[in-house]
């Protein structure tokens, strides 16, 4: 299939006539072929632009399906009140219906959802209640038993009920799969997505494989979620906590077919995050981590195939703005020890130590008295002091040693250093790496000089590495 057929939606001109409301713009999402990430790889690989939607996720589709089969079941009735458990983006397709409807909303969220999540979904007026996450599926505390519990206190109130609502799978299998389908003139050989509810996976499952039942369907799924591994071996495995949103599961839901899939594959938190902030950077696409982690999958898939006559398609969920403060926040990326390792230099080490730290090498020559260099250690803070000679390290003090041997013979301080110090330190260049680094330090090396540009001018000791490693830099 070449680029240029796909450039368009196969004779559908793009919003050629006016909506009536926002809902008439959920759906017909545009597929978007993958090129720098997927260099190299010759299976082409096109992504679902769920983000597109109105809403910015591919819960948009279920939202309004799930009140419209209320409404005509008679269970919701003018000016009832919408409730449901959810991870953020059931939540805004629903709301975007509610508000076109005129129905109240009332959310419950798990706590490690991002606040992005929660202010979308007041800005629409919903009201959201913040719920713990770490607690068993079956706690009144757990986010989808308290909108159970709420549901059946409020009058005329449902509960959306998205993990159980077979209007949800219905949803994809009446416009998602047609979409991909179509918009792939029935050459798509493998459908890749991930489970929440499991609603996309199988309403797009089934539809593809009624058009062809040679088409695969592969799962990814969060390492820590149980679905993968109930796949696999039919037992219900212990779950985990994990970071990525929206998708994966501590139990099965009843709108997950497990029989339209023919493959999962469980994938790490850091390979799901860094692929978003890869499909961002390189593709433009701004998603979030559930994205990230199909998308891994995807190219995973695509490079094993190594066909060019196939054709991997994979959902993009919903979009990166949901996610600032987490997938595209270095500092939370660090802090849950998520973001790709950089490479960290001597000279790096150096700079980095802090404002507490001095700015120059601390140092002291052969001549200097005890006494004196005593003093450099008590007011610089330093627990090592290279002793130099011409520019080179000709021995160290370090701090404890000296200590105990001038409390043993107070005339020691009177004395040169050239009579207390110990064998010179190692020196590495400046752009020396840290594992090149940490392999000089030992019980016999504690510290190790940083030279740069044929001068000395810094230490690294064996406090600075550790505190640099706890400090998760």
């Amino acid at each position: 299939m070449s680029d240029s057929v796909l450039d368009i939606a196969f004779g559908r001109p793009r919003h050629e006539r006016p909506y009536h409301d926002v809902l008439g713009t959920v759906g017909w999402t545009p597929l978007i072929r993958l090129n720098r990430t997927a260099a190299g790889i010759r299976t082409p690989i096109y992504g679902k632009a769920e983000f597109m939607n109105p809403g910015g996720s591919v819960k948009d589709r279920i939202g309004p399906a799930i009140i419209e089969a209320a409404e005509r079941e008679g269970r919701l009735l003018p000016g009832g009140t919408v409730v449901e458990g959810t991870s953020g983006n059931t939540g805004v397709g629903l709301a975007l219906a509610a508000a076109i409807k005129g129905y109240r909303c009332v959310f419950t969220i798990p706590d490690k959802m991002s606040q992005e999540k929660v202010r979308l979904l007041k800005a629409f007026g919903a009201e959201v209640i913040v719920t713990p996450t770490a607690v068993a599926p079956d706690h009144p505390d757990n986010y989808v038993m308290m909108a159970k519990r709420i549901a059946e206190e409020t009058p005329n109130a449902i509960l959306a009920n998205q993990f159980y609502n077979q209007a949800n799978p219905e949803a994809h299998y009446r416009t998602t799969g047609p979409e991909i389908w179509e918009q792939t003139e029935g050459r798509v050989t493998h459908f890749v997505s991930a489970a929440g509810t499991g609603g996309t996976i199988t309403g797009v499952g089934r539809y593809l494989k009624e058009k062809n039942p040679d088409v695969r369907i592969i799962g990814g799924d969060p390492v820590g979620s149980i679905i993968a591994g109930y796949w696999k071996t039919g037992v219900k495995p212990e779950g985990a906590p994990y970071k990525v949103e929206g998708i994966g599961q501590d139990k099965i839901p009843g709108t997950l077919d497990m029989s339209v899939v023919d493959e999962w594959r469980s994938v790490e938190d850091r390979d799901s995050m860094t692929m978003a902030r890869r499909l961002t950077r390189e593709e433009g696409l701004f998603v979030g981590g559930s994205a990230g982690l199909i998308a891994h999958v995807a190219l995973q898939v695509a490079r094993e195939i190594d066909d060019p006559d196939a054709l991997v398609v994979f959902l993009l969920c919903d979009t990166g703005e949901r996610y600032l403060t987490k997938v595209f926040n270095d500092e939370w990326m660090r802090e849950n020890r998520l973001l790709e390792p950089a490479r960290v230099r001597a000279a790096d080490m150096v700079t980095g130590k802090g404002d507490g730290a001095p700015r120059e090498l601390v140092s002291v020559s052969p001549e200097t008295p005890v006494r004196q260099a005593l003093g450099l250690i008590t007011h610089h803070d330093v627990s090592q002091l290279p002793v130099l000679a011409e520019g080179d390290c000709v021995g160290h003090l370090a701090e404890a040693s000296v200590m105990a041997r001038v409390l043993e013979d107070m005339t020691l301080l009177d004395k040169s250093v050239q009579h207390l110090m110990e064998p010179p330190l190692p020196v590495v260049d400046s752009h020396v790496d840290l594992p090149g680094v940490t392999r000089l330090l030992s019980r016999q090396n504690p510290a190790v000089l940083v030279r740069r540009g044929g001068r000395l001018e810094g230490i690294i000791t064996r406090h600075d590495v550790l505190r640099y490693l706890t400090d998760g830099r």
